[in-house]
């Protein structure tokens, strides 16, 4: 079983002794299912069946269908005038062009409108609806195609994302053990600038120094990140419906990347965690198209 993009065409052909069917199906992603149907009156009784067909065969989408025929070639080139219109027209202009003394002049051309057509065969539902499903099996089969060629694409580009977004917390990862040298740096800087000819107490300094990292720590956010990275690799790699799935790991995700940037007192740390979070944001967004 394959990821499915909601986003892709089928079409599909039917030909019988007098009519050609073609169906053709696009869809575009929706957070249900929904229908619009485009056809000729003549298929309402099918209707059902094929939305029905389309309730079992995919989970999420909106989906465009429709449905035209079409004359066949040799119904086409088949002789179609109805010699019992012609004599009922003759019949009824005969006398009165008699009475007016004008003689009747016709041209065989005249017969040829559709008013002289034989009316259509009573067994043209019957030949259609058989034709209708078969076009309409053939058209989901090449729309699952699509969709699952759209959803391979679409994973490898998130995968892509997500990527980037481990390569951002290795380097936070690798800046935070710099972390307590860094505060203690820049802390002894602030304090010396403020309080010139006051002696620090070098142990509470440190104290304080500790006290400090410990509320600005991100060691269990970078855990948690690294697990929900884990899921979402393994989820992307999996088949299935698997869109409402990464939008939950994405929220837990952008909770613990928030998380770091509001504790990060350093300007690089800060800077990965933007790149972090336009990362998760470009996941999010084309994540959207997955069934």
């Amino acid at each position: 079983m394959s990821v499915y993009s909601m986003t892709g065409f089928g079409k599909g052909e039917a030909q019988g002794q007098n009519y050609s069917i073609t169906t053709e199906i696009k869809t575009v992603n929706n957070r249900f299912k929904d229908f619009k149907f485009r056809m000729s009156s003549l298929f309402n009784s099918v209707e059902l069946d094929l939305r029905s067909k389309l309730e079992s065969e995919f989970r999420r989408g909106s989906f465009d269908i429709s449905v035209t025929y079409k004359r066949t070639e040799r119904a086409v080139t088949e002789f179609q005038v109805d010699s019992k219109k012609v004599e009922a027209y003759l019949s009824l202009m005969k006398p009165v062009f008699e009475k007016n003394n004008v003689p009747l002049q016709v041209s065989p051309t005249e017969f040829l409108r559709s008013d002289f057509y034989k009316d259509e065969d009573e067994s043209k539902e019957t030949e259609l609806e058989p034709l209708v499903m078969a076009s309409f099996e053939d058209a989901i089969k090449a729309l699952k195609i699509s969709r699952a060629g759209e959803g391979k694409k679409l994973v490898d580009k998130l995968l892509e994302h997500l990527a980037i977004y481990e390569a951002c917390l290795a380097k936070i990862e690798a800046m935070k053990q710099e972390f307590p040298d860094m505060m203690k740096e820049k802390l002894t800087a602030k304090l010396n600038e403020k309080l010139k000819d006051i002696k620090i107490d070098e142990s509470r300094f440190l104290q304080e120094v500790v006290y400090y990292l410990e509320k600005l720590e991100i060691d269990e956010e970078i855990n948690r990140a690294r697990i929900h990275v884990v899921k979402l690799k393994s989820v992307l790699k999996s088949s299935g419906e698997i869109g409402r799935q990464i939008d939950f790991l994405l929220q837990e995700l952008g909770r613990e990347t928030n998380t770091m940037g509001s504790k990060s007192a350093v300007p690089e740390i800060s800077t990965n965690v933007v790149e972090m979070k336009v990362q998760l944001e470009k996941i999010r967004e084309q994540a959207l198209n997955l069934e």
